[in-house]
């Protein structure tokens, strides 16, 4: 799966990295769900961070189609919504 992070690049998820992002997601989904900003900015900082440490960095130059758009964490909740699905930010 490729994952980009809005504002910073595509990361290459192998299973056991989409496992550990895909918990953390359904963590952020809930948050928002709940109108929790301060929750919801603490998971998608975590989240960004799975990405990074779970997740292999693109090459600048290599084009692949995302799989799943991750806002920055600076994102606020409400133009995070628009990118939420039934599934969070990373579909299942």
């Amino acid at each position: 799966m490729i994952v980009r992070i809005l504002g910073e690049g595509q990361y290459r998820l192998d299973d056991a990295a989409f496992a550990v992002v895909s918990e953390i997601d359904d963590r952020v989904q809930a948050a928002a769900e709940a109108d929790d900003a301060a929750g919801f900015h603490t998971m998608l900082e975590e989240l960004a961070e799975a990405i990074r440490s779970h997740g292999s960095a693109l090459a600048t130059d290599e084009f692949v189609g995302s799989d799943a758009i991750v806002p920055g964490p600076d994102t606020s909740l409400e133009e995070t919504r628009e990118l939420l699905s039934e599934q969070g930010l990373i579909p299942n």
